[in-house]
């Protein structure tokens, strides 16, 4: 594939969306990274509905209930890949269930005082101090909060947290925050640096530093900024008046805080863009989202891997490992590591439900691109 040069990442209205993010610089270290949760990724909503039930379900049931588009060969074939994650029972119809490890693992999840903090985190960055209650529902695993949140964070919280009716939205419901915001400080601000206004930069490999663009970085990481939790007019949010090239600059570094800050609020460091997308409005952010982690490769890295595009915060990294992992984060890497092991050593696996796999048990990681994800 041919690369677009560096200089044309910065020149937007000369390339499509599609060729800007085509011309991003591979670090293939993070897109390995990708790969290797191809598989939960995938298997995310399966996971959810199993969780939630007490007693094995019919697979016909969960066929009709879930899109079970997991594999180029058939949801079948996706289940008997991963046994020492799904327990596929006969006789006829089939059942399914989580096995004890795979349970044990997926059942991790943050304190209620600490998700009540998240959301604290969350509310205080938006201007108008509310969220839509489905935005958040769209992030709760990324944010590790418990499968109850609604009953043991928010109803348990009523001096934090308020719900009440959505204006825009009838069928829905928005989160107030009823505190006054918290003087919190910004993830930025634990790094050591000279410049409060500077984002600790880390470029992939091979990546080339002109001297333009070393200049463009400087004036930007100097570039004084609203913070993520200073207070803004809601109103002037979203405003259609014409602004200059330095307020446009301004609110491109606002973006690039509070982008930095929601993925410090995440378990793993990393978070859908189209996830992210949806909190736009509400964090007043009036830029592109996707042009933000794609103008700024030092700050952040974006892949396309799996048929969508995921955001990583590439300082929290080191060598493709999270630098300060938590128990989320490990119990959410011990089940990846369990579906990479596949069925290796086990022999024929759901022996017990008298099948054996038409397919080799010795599948590549070709199979990962396969993944209707």
């Amino acid at each position: 594939m041919t690369l677009l040069p560096a200089r044309l990442l910065h020149a937007r209205g000369k390339t499509t969306a599609a060729q800007h993010v085509a011309a991003r610089h591979l670090d293939h270290t993070f897109e390995k990274l990708v790969a290797c949760n191809l598989p939960l990724i995938a298997a995310a909503p399966l996971l959810d509905a199993l969780r939630a039930s007490p007693d094995p379900l019919a697979l016909p049931d969960l066929a009709r209930r879930l899109p079970l588009r997991l594999h180029r060969r058939g949801p079948l074939h996706f289940l008997r890949l991963f046994p020492r994650v799904f327990d596929l029972r006969a006789p006829l119809p089939l059942t399914l269930s989580l096995t004890p490890p795979a349970a044990s693992l997926l059942a991790v999840a943050s304190s209620p005082d600490a998700a009540a903090r998240t959301l604290h985190r969350l509310l205080a960055m938006c201007p108008s101090r509310s969220i839509p209650l489905r935005a958040v529902f769209r992030v709760w695993r990324e944010l590790a909060l418990p499968d109850d949140f609604e009953d043991s964070v928010l109803a348990r919280h009523p001096q934090l947290f308020r719900l009440g009716p959505n204006p825009a939205e009838p069928t829905t419901h928005l989160l107030h925050l009823v505190a006054d915001p918290s003087n919190f400080s910004p993830a930025v601000d634990n790094n050591s640096r000279p410049d409060k206004n500077a984002f600790r930069l880390q470029f992939p490999p091979g990546f080339r530093l002109t001297k333009e663009y070393r200049k463009k970085v400087n004036d930007f990481q100097l570039l004084p900024y609203a913070g993520p939790y200073e207070a803004m007019d809601h109103k002037a949010v979203g405003s259609k008046r014409k602004v200059s090239k330095m307020a446009r600059r301004k609110m491109e570094k606002r973006a690039v805080g509070i982008a930095h800050e929601f993925l410090s609020l995440t378990v793993e460091k990393m978070v859908e863009v189209e996830k992210f997308s949806q909190f736009r409005k509400c964090f007043g952010i009036d830029v592109n989202v996707r042009d933000v982690f794609l103008d700024h490769p030092g700050i952040f890295y974006l892949s396309a891997k799996g048929k969508r595009h995921t955001v990583f915060l590439r300082e929290a990294y080191d060598r493709g490992k999270l630098a300060e992992p938590n128990d989320v984060s490990e119990a959410r890497r011990k089940l990846v590591e369990l579906m990479l092991l596949r069925r290796h050593g086990l022999g024929n696996a759901n022996s017990n439900a008298n099948m054996s796999s038409s397919a080799n048990a010795e599948e590549g990681d070709d199979d990962l691109q396969e993944l209707e994800v």
